[in-house]
Protein backbone atom coordinates (compact mmCIF):
# COMPACT_ATOMS: atom_id res chain seq x y z
CA UNK A 1 0.00 0.00 0.00
CA UNK A 2 3.03 2.37 1.23
CA UNK A 3 4.45 1.91 -2.04
CA UNK A 4 1.24 2.61 -4.33
CA UNK A 5 1.27 5.73 -2.64
CA UNK A 6 4.82 6.36 -3.20
CA UNK A 7 4.13 5.98 -6.86
CA UNK A 8 1.49 8.12 -7.16
CA UNK A 9 2.62 10.99 -5.57
CA UNK A 10 5.88 10.90 -7.56
CA UNK A 11 3.68 10.69 -10.69
CA UNK A 12 1.99 13.32 -9.67
CA UNK A 13 5.35 15.78 -9.22
CA UNK A 14 6.52 14.67 -12.02
CA UNK A 15 3.15 16.11 -13.48
CA UNK A 16 3.40 19.39 -12.03
CA UNK A 17 7.13 19.65 -12.97
CA UNK A 18 6.47 18.92 -16.61
CA UNK A 19 3.30 21.33 -16.49
CA UNK A 20 5.08 24.58 -15.49
CA UNK A 21 7.43 24.79 -18.28
CA UNK A 22 4.01 24.33 -20.67
CA UNK A 23 2.21 26.89 -18.97
CA UNK A 24 5.26 29.10 -18.95
CA UNK A 25 5.64 28.67 -23.35
CA UNK A 26 2.07 29.21 -23.26
CA UNK A 27 1.86 32.36 -21.73
CA UNK A 28 4.98 33.28 -23.60
CA UNK A 29 3.19 32.59 -27.08
CA UNK A 30 0.17 34.17 -25.88
CA UNK A 31 2.22 37.53 -25.16
CA UNK A 32 3.94 37.58 -28.70
CA UNK A 33 0.60 37.10 -30.25
CA UNK A 34 -0.77 40.21 -28.10
CA UNK A 35 2.61 41.81 -29.38
CA UNK A 36 2.20 41.00 -32.97
CA UNK A 37 -1.42 42.03 -33.31
CA UNK A 38 -0.53 45.11 -31.47
CA UNK A 39 2.26 46.34 -33.87
CA UNK A 40 0.07 45.03 -36.78
CA UNK A 41 -2.99 46.95 -35.30
CA UNK A 42 -0.54 50.41 -35.45
CA UNK A 43 1.13 49.66 -38.70
CA UNK A 44 -2.10 49.38 -40.24
CA UNK A 45 -3.55 52.29 -38.24
CA UNK A 46 -0.76 54.78 -39.60
CA UNK A 47 -1.35 53.26 -43.31
CA UNK A 48 -5.02 54.01 -42.98
CA UNK A 49 -4.32 57.82 -41.52
CA UNK A 50 -1.64 58.00 -44.41
CA UNK A 51 -3.84 56.56 -47.04
CA UNK A 52 -6.49 59.45 -45.59
CA UNK A 53 -4.17 62.29 -45.80
CA UNK A 54 -3.32 60.98 -49.80
CA UNK A 55 -6.92 61.26 -50.84
CA UNK A 56 -7.71 57.73 -50.86
CA UNK A 57 -9.94 57.73 -47.83
CA UNK A 58 -10.51 53.88 -46.15
CA UNK A 59 -14.01 55.79 -45.09
CA UNK A 60 -14.30 55.36 -41.05
CA UNK A 61 -10.67 54.98 -40.03
CA UNK A 62 -11.15 52.18 -37.48
CA UNK A 63 -7.32 50.39 -37.42
CA UNK A 64 -9.30 47.43 -38.85
CA UNK A 65 -7.84 45.41 -42.14
CA UNK A 66 -11.03 45.24 -43.74
CA UNK A 67 -12.69 46.06 -47.46
CA UNK A 68 -12.60 49.63 -47.84
CA UNK A 69 -8.75 49.27 -46.34
CA UNK A 70 -7.95 47.06 -49.02
CA UNK A 71 -9.51 49.71 -51.79
CA UNK A 72 -7.59 52.27 -50.68
CA UNK A 73 -4.64 50.61 -50.96
CA UNK A 74 -5.63 49.59 -54.72
CA UNK A 75 -6.46 53.38 -55.74
CA UNK A 76 -3.40 54.48 -53.99
CA UNK A 77 -1.38 51.92 -55.95
CA UNK A 78 -3.43 52.99 -58.76
CA UNK A 79 -2.46 56.73 -58.35
CA UNK A 80 1.20 55.88 -57.97
CA UNK A 81 1.73 53.71 -60.68
CA UNK A 82 2.30 50.58 -58.25
CA UNK A 83 1.25 46.80 -58.63
CA UNK A 84 -2.29 46.99 -57.75
CA UNK A 85 -2.78 44.02 -55.39
CA UNK A 86 -4.78 45.77 -52.00
CA UNK A 87 -2.12 44.76 -50.12
CA UNK A 88 0.19 46.30 -47.60
CA UNK A 89 3.31 45.44 -49.47
CA UNK A 90 7.05 46.90 -49.44
CA UNK A 91 6.60 49.18 -52.06
CA UNK A 92 3.34 50.56 -51.20
CA UNK A 93 4.52 51.27 -47.55
CA UNK A 94 7.61 53.08 -48.86
CA UNK A 95 5.61 54.83 -51.28
CA UNK A 96 3.33 55.52 -48.18
CA UNK A 97 6.08 56.66 -45.72
CA UNK A 98 7.56 58.94 -48.25
CA UNK A 99 4.35 60.97 -46.07
CA UNK A 100 6.78 61.50 -42.39
CA UNK A 101 3.87 63.12 -40.75
CA UNK A 102 2.84 60.99 -37.07
CA UNK A 103 -0.43 58.59 -37.43
CA UNK A 104 -1.36 60.69 -34.51
CA UNK A 105 -1.39 64.53 -32.87
CA UNK A 106 -3.00 65.64 -29.79
CA UNK A 107 -6.00 67.80 -29.51
CA UNK A 108 -7.62 69.65 -26.97
CA UNK A 109 -11.29 69.50 -26.63
CA UNK A 110 -13.49 72.74 -27.63
CA UNK A 111 -16.47 73.99 -26.01
CA UNK A 112 -18.02 73.86 -29.53
CA UNK A 113 -17.16 70.21 -29.77
CA UNK A 114 -19.50 69.46 -27.09
CA UNK A 115 -21.77 72.10 -26.73
CA UNK A 116 -24.18 69.93 -28.67
CA UNK A 117 -27.44 69.62 -28.66
CA UNK A 118 -27.19 66.25 -28.53
CA UNK A 119 -29.83 63.72 -28.87
CA UNK A 120 -31.15 60.22 -29.58
CA UNK A 121 -32.44 60.12 -32.67
CA UNK A 122 -35.89 57.45 -33.55
CA UNK A 123 -35.48 55.10 -36.12
CA UNK A 124 -38.55 55.69 -37.75
CA UNK A 125 -38.56 58.31 -40.66
CA UNK A 126 -42.16 59.91 -38.85
CA UNK A 127 -40.74 59.90 -35.68
CA UNK A 128 -37.70 62.06 -37.28
CA UNK A 129 -39.71 64.47 -39.15
CA UNK A 130 -41.16 65.84 -35.24
CA UNK A 131 -37.51 66.82 -34.30
CA UNK A 132 -35.89 70.13 -34.83
CA UNK A 133 -32.98 68.96 -35.98
CA UNK A 134 -31.16 65.55 -36.61
CA UNK A 135 -27.96 66.59 -34.85
CA UNK A 136 -25.27 64.15 -33.26
CA UNK A 137 -26.14 61.89 -30.67
CA UNK A 138 -23.32 62.25 -28.40
CA UNK A 139 -19.91 64.24 -28.32
CA UNK A 140 -18.07 61.04 -29.04
CA UNK A 141 -20.11 61.15 -32.72
CA UNK A 142 -19.40 64.49 -33.19
CA UNK A 143 -15.42 63.81 -32.48
CA UNK A 144 -15.41 60.39 -34.76
CA UNK A 145 -16.80 62.33 -37.77
CA UNK A 146 -14.54 65.36 -37.28
CA UNK A 147 -11.39 63.54 -37.06
CA UNK A 148 -12.72 60.34 -39.82
CA UNK A 149 -12.81 57.86 -37.05
CA UNK A 150 -14.86 55.30 -35.23
CA UNK A 151 -15.71 56.65 -31.37
CA UNK A 152 -14.77 53.15 -30.64
CA UNK A 153 -11.16 54.48 -32.10
CA UNK A 154 -11.01 57.45 -30.10
CA UNK A 155 -11.87 55.39 -27.24
CA UNK A 156 -9.15 52.71 -27.36
CA UNK A 157 -6.45 55.85 -28.12
CA UNK A 158 -7.52 57.49 -25.21
CA UNK A 159 -7.91 55.33 -22.36
CA UNK A 160 -8.96 57.35 -18.80
CA UNK A 161 -9.46 60.51 -20.86
CA UNK A 162 -12.90 62.06 -20.84
CA UNK A 163 -14.16 62.67 -24.31
CA UNK A 164 -16.98 64.65 -23.20
CA UNK A 165 -15.09 67.37 -20.95
CA UNK A 166 -13.22 70.87 -22.19
CA UNK A 167 -9.71 71.28 -22.11
CA UNK A 168 -9.07 67.17 -22.61
CA UNK A 169 -6.04 66.47 -24.26
CA UNK A 170 -6.74 63.45 -26.62
CA UNK A 171 -4.99 61.89 -29.06
CA UNK A 172 -6.67 61.88 -32.71
CA UNK A 173 -5.96 60.82 -36.21
CA UNK A 174 -3.24 62.96 -38.10
CA UNK A 175 -6.43 63.45 -41.32
CA UNK A 176 -5.95 65.41 -44.33
CA UNK A 177 -7.07 68.86 -44.64
CA UNK A 178 -9.30 68.73 -47.74
CA UNK A 179 -8.92 68.77 -51.50
CA UNK A 180 -9.56 71.52 -53.38
CA UNK A 181 -9.12 70.02 -56.87
CA UNK A 182 -11.62 70.42 -59.22
CA UNK A 183 -12.27 67.24 -61.22
CA UNK A 184 -13.24 67.20 -64.79
CA UNK A 185 -15.18 63.84 -64.22
CA UNK A 186 -16.24 61.72 -61.63
CA UNK A 187 -16.88 57.83 -61.63
CA UNK A 188 -18.96 55.98 -59.37
CA UNK A 189 -18.29 52.38 -59.69
CA UNK A 190 -20.58 49.15 -58.43
CA UNK A 191 -17.87 46.75 -58.60
CA UNK A 192 -15.67 48.31 -56.97
CA UNK A 193 -17.75 50.00 -54.63
CA UNK A 194 -15.92 53.29 -55.02
CA UNK A 195 -16.34 57.30 -55.96
CA UNK A 196 -13.32 58.70 -57.63
CA UNK A 197 -12.60 62.06 -58.95
CA UNK A 198 -10.43 62.34 -62.09
CA UNK A 199 -8.56 65.11 -63.49
CA UNK A 200 -7.94 65.92 -67.64
CA UNK A 201 -5.95 63.08 -68.17
CA UNK A 202 -7.52 60.19 -65.97
CA UNK A 203 -5.62 60.41 -62.66
CA UNK A 204 -7.07 59.87 -59.38
CA UNK A 205 -7.03 63.05 -57.21
CA UNK A 206 -9.15 61.34 -54.50
CA UNK A 207 -11.05 58.29 -53.77
CA UNK A 208 -13.80 57.25 -51.84
CA UNK A 209 -15.39 53.84 -50.21
CA UNK A 210 -19.21 53.80 -51.06
CA UNK A 211 -22.18 52.19 -50.51
CA UNK A 212 -24.02 51.75 -54.09
CA UNK A 213 -27.53 50.46 -55.17
CA UNK A 214 -28.98 47.32 -54.34
CA UNK A 215 -31.29 44.32 -55.87
CA UNK A 216 -34.47 46.30 -55.32
CA UNK A 217 -33.08 49.86 -56.27
CA UNK A 218 -30.23 49.02 -59.38
CA UNK A 219 -27.62 51.98 -60.11
CA UNK A 220 -28.54 53.80 -62.77
CA UNK A 221 -25.70 52.83 -64.90
CA UNK A 222 -24.81 55.60 -67.34
CA UNK A 223 -23.13 59.27 -68.27
CA UNK A 224 -24.81 62.18 -65.84
CA UNK A 225 -24.07 65.23 -64.55
CA UNK A 226 -24.16 66.93 -61.22
CA UNK A 227 -27.49 69.73 -60.50
CA UNK A 228 -27.06 71.04 -57.43
CA UNK A 229 -24.91 70.61 -54.52
CA UNK A 230 -26.71 71.41 -50.88
CA UNK A 231 -25.72 71.44 -47.40
CA UNK A 232 -27.29 70.68 -44.53
CA UNK A 233 -29.96 69.67 -46.79
CA UNK A 234 -33.88 68.70 -45.37
CA UNK A 235 -34.60 65.28 -46.59
CA UNK A 236 -37.87 65.08 -48.42
CA UNK A 237 -39.31 61.81 -47.71
CA UNK A 238 -41.27 59.98 -49.96
CA UNK A 239 -42.53 56.23 -49.08
CA UNK A 240 -44.15 55.78 -52.84
CA UNK A 241 -39.72 55.72 -53.51
CA UNK A 242 -38.97 53.30 -51.00
CA UNK A 243 -39.61 49.53 -51.68
CA UNK A 244 -39.23 48.86 -47.96
CA UNK A 245 -41.22 51.84 -46.49
CA UNK A 246 -43.39 51.57 -43.87
CA UNK A 247 -47.17 51.53 -45.15
CA UNK A 248 -48.74 53.55 -42.21
CA UNK A 249 -45.69 56.12 -43.77
CA UNK A 250 -46.99 59.22 -45.83
CA UNK A 251 -44.41 61.98 -47.19
CA UNK A 252 -42.52 64.24 -44.81
CA UNK A 253 -39.66 66.51 -44.07
CA UNK A 254 -37.20 65.21 -42.32
CA UNK A 255 -35.05 68.09 -40.71
CA UNK A 256 -31.21 68.79 -41.51
CA UNK A 257 -28.15 67.63 -39.63
CA UNK A 258 -25.55 64.78 -39.26
CA UNK A 259 -27.78 62.40 -38.86
CA UNK A 260 -29.95 63.47 -42.00
CA UNK A 261 -31.10 60.16 -43.97
CA UNK A 262 -28.88 62.07 -46.44
CA UNK A 263 -26.41 62.80 -44.06
CA UNK A 264 -24.23 66.81 -44.38
CA UNK A 265 -24.85 67.46 -48.49
CA UNK A 266 -26.51 66.35 -50.88
CA UNK A 267 -25.14 65.76 -54.40
CA UNK A 268 -27.66 65.79 -57.13
CA UNK A 269 -27.79 64.40 -60.16
CA UNK A 270 -29.38 64.85 -63.78
CA UNK A 271 -30.98 61.42 -62.96
CA UNK A 272 -34.20 62.45 -60.96
CA UNK A 273 -34.26 61.21 -57.34
CA UNK A 274 -30.53 60.52 -57.63
CA UNK A 275 -27.74 61.50 -56.07
CA UNK A 276 -24.30 61.17 -54.10
CA UNK A 277 -24.55 62.37 -50.73
CA UNK A 278 -23.86 61.73 -47.00
CA UNK A 279 -24.90 59.14 -43.85
CA UNK A 280 -25.79 58.72 -40.36
CA UNK A 281 -23.78 55.10 -40.47
CA UNK A 282 -20.31 56.57 -41.30
CA UNK A 283 -19.50 52.58 -40.03
CA UNK A 284 -21.77 51.05 -42.95
CA UNK A 285 -20.28 52.40 -45.80
CA UNK A 286 -18.87 49.89 -47.85
CA UNK A 287 -20.46 47.00 -46.22
CA UNK A 288 -24.37 47.52 -47.11
CA UNK A 289 -26.54 48.25 -49.08
CA UNK A 290 -28.43 52.03 -50.59
CA UNK A 291 -31.85 52.85 -51.82
CA UNK A 292 -30.67 53.52 -55.58
CA UNK A 293 -28.31 56.39 -54.17
CA UNK A 294 -24.62 56.75 -53.37
CA UNK A 295 -23.30 56.88 -50.08
CA UNK A 296 -20.42 58.54 -48.55
CA UNK A 297 -19.32 59.70 -45.47
CA UNK A 298 -20.20 62.49 -44.60
CA UNK A 299 -16.79 64.33 -44.64
CA UNK A 300 -16.09 62.12 -47.77
CA UNK A 301 -18.96 63.70 -49.17
CA UNK A 302 -18.40 67.17 -47.91
CA UNK A 303 -15.07 66.81 -49.71
CA UNK A 304 -16.39 66.07 -52.67
CA UNK A 305 -19.01 68.57 -52.96
CA UNK A 306 -16.29 71.09 -51.92
CA UNK A 307 -14.47 69.87 -55.66
CA UNK A 308 -17.71 69.35 -58.02
CA UNK A 309 -19.82 72.28 -59.86
CA UNK A 310 -22.69 72.20 -61.87
CA UNK A 311 -22.17 70.40 -65.14
CA UNK A 312 -19.63 68.38 -63.62
CA UNK A 313 -19.81 64.81 -65.50
CA UNK A 314 -20.61 61.63 -63.35
CA UNK A 315 -20.43 58.16 -64.55
CA UNK A 316 -21.87 55.48 -62.89
CA UNK A 317 -20.15 52.09 -64.28
CA UNK A 318 -20.76 48.56 -63.58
Amino acid sequence: MLRTIVLGMSLVLCAGVDAAPKKAAAKAHSSRNRMREQKDHQRVLQAQVLLDRAGLSVGEIDGSEGANFKRAVQGFQKKNQLHENGELDTATWEALTRDSSPALVPHTISADEIAGPFEKIPADMMEQSKLKALSYETPQEELGERFHCSPALLAKLNPGKDLTRVGEEIQVPNIRTPLTGKPAQVVVSKSAMTVTALDDAGNIISQYPATIGSEHDPLPIGDWKVTVVQRNPVFHYNPDLFWDADPTHSKANIPAGPNNPVGLVWIGLTKEHYGIHGTPKPDQIGHTESHGCIRLTNWDALELAGMVTKGTPVRLTE
